[in-house]
């Protein structure tokens, strides 16, 4: 009876420890492209993809809608190409509990264009190195503008803000990407695994000049008998001297992630924690 009536008291304390809204987990965010959010069979798709991709109750999970104004933002000033809010379908889910190495999970069937390699490497230039993230549409897309949604995630994640100049830096490299896959012979495995080779190499010999990284280029394509024109070269050297040239708020922000990180490992609630304590308090009775 004392047993019982001070496991019913330690409950009781559980009760009142678990933060409000506890259910919700809140290193797991979705971002939904507006079209997507405000048409319910889209949703439903996206919706049943993620909870069987990543194993999750998605009910509990916290989600933001990203609007074709924030992707204009980053487009516009790129590229020159705008979208309508019924063109933005692209949609993410990031799953921070899962802290290893950064992966990416690609509906394939839907996003034609962005491959998983390329969301990773665009990532990586933003200073983002773990978690999981899944990407969909419930219709085809190109997937360039997932992008925005999946570095909005985390930001919502971690509370951390990325710098506009990084965000620009990134999204300018996913969109360099598409254009290159979709104006040239040149497949998308291929050409991740160039922007991953010169970026490597651009990375470790600290070059920022536009005309030494063109030849960086240029080697890589010879050698591997890799069929892109010279004005591809000429915008992919660009991407990557934007993205050399903000290393320096790259790695401010990885600092701060990094703290974020160890706090929330450190000093985070932990229901399980507190039922272990529960099971060896009743135990020792």
């Amino acid at each position: 009876m004392r047993k019982i009536t001070i496991l019913v008291l330690a409950l009781i304390l559980v009760g009142m420890l678990i933060p409000a809204g506890f259910s919700s987990d809140s290193n797991v965010v979705i971002t939904y492209g507006e079209t997507t959010y405000s048409n319910s069979n889209y949703k439903s798709f996206v919706d049943s993809f993620f909870a069987s991709q990543a194993n999750m109750n998605i009910n509990d999970v916290n989600s933001k809608v990203i609007t074709a104004d924030q992707v204009n933002k980053i487009s516009g000033s790129i590229t020159g190409k705008y979208y309508d809010s019924n063109q933005i379908l692209s949609s993410a889910l990031v799953d921070l509990n899962d802290n290893g190495d950064l992966k990416v999970s690609v509906d394939k069937s839907k996003i034609t264009t962005i491959t998983g390699d390329m969301y990773i490497s665009a990532l990586k230039s933003a200073g983002i190195t773990s978690g999981h993230v899944y990407v969909t549409s419930p219709v085809e897309a190109t997937g360039e503008s997932a992008l925005a949604g999946i570095m909005n995630s985390y930001e919502v994640v971690t509370d951390v803000e990325i710098p506009d100049s990084v965000k620009q830096a990134a999204n300018d490299e996913i969109f360099t990407e598409a254009e290159i896959v979709n104006n040239s012979d040149v497949s998308a495995d291929e050409l991740a695994n160039l922007v991953d080779q010169v970026k490597e190499e651009v990375s470790s010999d600290n070059v920022t000049d536009h005309d030494t990284i063109v030849n960086i280029i240029n080697n890589y394509v010879e050698n591997n008998n890799i069929n892109i024109t010279n004005n591809d070269i000429e915008n992919l050297a660009d991407s990557i001297e934007q993205v050399q040239n903000v290393q320096g708020d790259v790695n401010y922000y990885k600092t701060q992630v990094n703290e974020f990180l160890g706090n929330n490992s450190a000093d985070g609630f932990s229901l399980d924690g507190i039922l272990d304590w529960i099971r060896s308090f009743v135990n020792g009775i």
